[in-house]
């Protein structure tokens, strides 16, 4: 069942509300794996799962996300039988947006500002 946000003409969020969703990410989080595992609870609670993607030309569907070895953030894709982690950093946004697509923003804006 694919779910969108209601508001799928808006596809960008401004600064103040993507430091919004990074605060309630991190609050009470030392350090930066914490942090990270704030954004991955937000992420596995706000994000509709599932939602189909376009990766490399291919349909493919986001099951989940979870930390990989290196401890990013990645989305669980599914083609037929396969099975591939994709860094949620690098995860092409499909149109619409599923709910919760917000997080993936305000993660990647915590991400490359450390």
């Amino acid at each position: 069942m694919k779910r969108t946000s209601p508001s799928v003409a808006r596809t960008t969020l401004g600064t103040r509300q993507l430091e919004e969703l990074i605060e309630e990410a991190i609050v009470d989080a030392y350090g930066e794996s914490e942090q990270r595992v704030g954004f991955l609870t937000m992420l596995k609670d706000k994000l509709a799962f599932p939602f189909e993607i376009e990766i490399l030309g291919a349909p493919a569907i986001v099951e989940g996300v979870d930390l990989n070895d290196a401890e990013d953030i990645v989305a669980i894709c599914r083609r037929d039988k396969h099975r591939q982690m994709v860094p949620i950093l690098n995860l092409p946004l499909p149109s619409p947006r599923p709910v919760g697509w917000e997080w993936i923003e305000a993660y990647r804006r915590w991400a490359r500002g450390r």
